[in-house]
């Protein structure tokens, strides 16, 4: 039993922002329907509907959605409003053709700008509210108002007061999160340089690696409407996932470049220092993303360093020994374009920790430096001209 009480208190651990955002809408539901009933609100169901949709995972996110929703709904309910007031519609085919009216331009306003698609779903109730309830449009657009508002701060302040969550602060773990999905794929991809890979290799490794970037990055606008709102302090997200960026865009190059193996007297030669490069950039992003998680300070980058040196050397000797010069011209121009994509690897994880040292809660460490090698043309350079 003691085990298990274990495991369960590590798991909501774990899960301790869903769990929070769990509450926060269930706290946001209740109070705006309590206050949707003490005004003797039409519809108390808008109310609640309205705290669900912008109590969202982070504070910013909730300002964004509250945003949005509002301008929405006060446009929809002006424009259908307006078209119930100024436009007869006491037949059933008058009503339809409004509808029509109603629907379509809002409607297509909404694909124009998804900031307003609230709008399209108000003037719908505007408009066919009346018609249920025998009220005046005029009414159902007040009414509307009323309970949109009511909701909308009601999830608003429930964001603010209730376990909030701050963007910025999910930046850590996502980012990392990304961090050690790249070092995976790195790994996995730089295997195929001496057992080859499929043509879906690249695309079967690299799977997720894509929607969490383009999450993160969602996320960091987030960060930033708190940060523009002072409801948040800490860097600039913008190098960070500027870097991990380009750290995704170095993958996908090593992807390509390791689609056909090396021939196996260059594989002989390559394979030791190839595991080498291998063992320590994964190490290093690895231990970067663990960094980043928990506000250290970043690795030493001295063995990824060393690594691509190593490589490098191994690679003069390899052209000196004249074995480039037998290989198919698509091979040898992916073993060159390799050691280009090594050396923007090597220069994007400075960049990385440097953010990492940015985003440090703790002292910066005297052993961090990304320049404790001098930066001389080495042969991963070579191997790229």
């Amino acid at each position: 039993m003691v085990g298990f009480l274990k495991r369960v208190a590590h798991r909501l651990r774990s899960r301790r922002t869903q769990l929070a955002l769990a509450i926060r809408v269930t706290v946001a539901a209740v109070v705006a329907y309590t206050i949707a009933n003490a005004l003797h609100l039409t519809l108390p169901l808008w109310a609640v509907l309205t705290s669900l949709i912008v109590t969202q995972m982070s504070v910013g996110r909730s300002l964004k959605a509250t945003t949005d929703y509002m301008l929405g709904t006060i446009g929809g309910a002006i424009y259908g409003g307006a078209l119930a007031v100024l436009i007869p519609h006491s037949s059933e085919a008058a009503l339809l053709a409004l509808l029509v009216l109603t629907v379509a331009p809002l409607a297509y306003l909404g694909s124009l700008n998804p900031s307003l698609t609230a709008a399209t779903v108000t003037g719908v109730i505007v408009l066919l509210i009346p018609e249920m309830h025998h009220t005046s449009p005029l009414d159902s657009v007040i009414d509307r108002l009323i309970e949109v508002t009511v909701g909308a701060s009601t999830g608003l302040a429930a964001s603010f007061l209730v376990l909030p969550s701050r963007a910025h602060r999910q930046i850590r773990a996502s980012a990392a999160r990304v961090i050690e999905l790249i070092a995976g794929a790195f790994s996995e991809l730089l295997v195929g340089l001496t057992h080859g890979l499929d043509n879906e290799a690249p695309h079967r490794i690299q799977e997720g690696i894509g929607a969490a970037v383009t999450a993160l990055h969602a996320m960091g606008q987030e960060a930033e409407r708190e940060r523009a709102a002072r409801l948040s302090s800490g860097p600039d997200t913008g190098p960070l996932l500027r870097t991990i960026l380009r750290l995704r865009h170095d993958v996908v190059m090593v992807g390509r470049e390791c689609l056909v193996a090396l021939p196996a007297n260059v594989q002989a030669r390559l394979d030791t220092p190839l595991s080498g490069v291998r063992e320590a950039i994964d190490a290093h992003l690895r231990a970067s993303a663990a960094a980043l998680r928990s506000g250290a300070n970043p690795p030493v980058i001295d063995p990824v360093q060393f690594a691509l040196q190593g490589y490098a050397e191994e690679v003069a000797s390899v052209r000196r020994d004249g074995l480039i010069r037998g290989l198919p011209g698509d091979v040898a121009e992916r073993f060159f374009a390799l050691g280009f994509s090594l050396e923007q690897m090597r220069q994007n994880i400075g960049d990385l920790d440097r953010c990492v040292a940015e985003w440090s809660t703790k002292p910066p460490a005297k052993a961090f430096s990304s320049e404790s090698l001098p930066r001389t043309r080495s042969g991963v350079d070579s191997g790229s001209r």
